[in-house]
């Protein structure tokens, strides 16, 4: 399967699960994801781009990294054509490679934990500002498609107080490295 960024951002974050994310050689298989769009009130780019939000509306295959609360340095990937305004966010990874590094930058041994969280991929990878609008094709990145076509689940996104009811959350099905469970329907 390959990753077409051009696609609508729920066929995007669908397709990153199960694919394999580095960032100078730390990270793993993405488990969990949600998908934005310029007409959804939960996006930063509903409201027209501005300058914390520019990169979302540039080239797509590129991070829109920003702050959350101030604290945590949340990763998405900008989707859809240039102007458009999409990402995915990268909301959970399953550790393979670095966890030496992750477990210095976050601070917890239990590999669970490292990366169970959009705030937590950014610290285990050690995401900052300096990344937002680089391309994800090209170092320090590292992104490989998925192998085969991983089971993948849908359900509401979590963490938001706007469009929640949207099932825009994509989570690799059974995996024990999700942010949170997904609810049986």
């Amino acid at each position: 399967m390959t990753l077409d960024f051009l696609a609508p951002s729920p066929t995007v974050a669908r397709r990153l699960i199960g694919a394999i994310l580095l960032v100078e050689g730390v990270g793993g298989r993405i488990v969990e994801t949600e998908a934005y769009d310029r007409e959804d009130p939960a996006s930063h780019t509903f409201s027209g781009p501005t300058p914390r939000n520019a990169v979302m509306f540039g080239p797509p295959a590129h991070p829109y990294v920003y702050l959350s609360y101030g604290i945590h340095w949340c990763l998405n990937i900008v989707c859809r054509e240039e102007g458009h305004g999409a990402g995915v966010l990268i909301r959970a990874i399953e550790p393979l490679a670095g966890l030496d590094r992750m477990r210095r930058r976050r601070g917890v041994d239990d590999a669970r934990l490292l990366c169970a969280g959009p705030g937590r991929v950014g610290q285990a990878l050690g995401i900052t500002r300096e990344h937002n609008g680089l391309s994800i094709a090209l170092p320090p990145f590292d992104l490989v498609p998925a192998s085969g076509r991983p089971r993948v689940v849908s359900g509401p996104r979590i963490g938001i107080s706007k469009a929640m009811e949207q099932p825009w959350r994509f989570g690799l099905e059974g995996s024990r490295f999700l942010s949170r469970p997904f609810r049986q329907a």
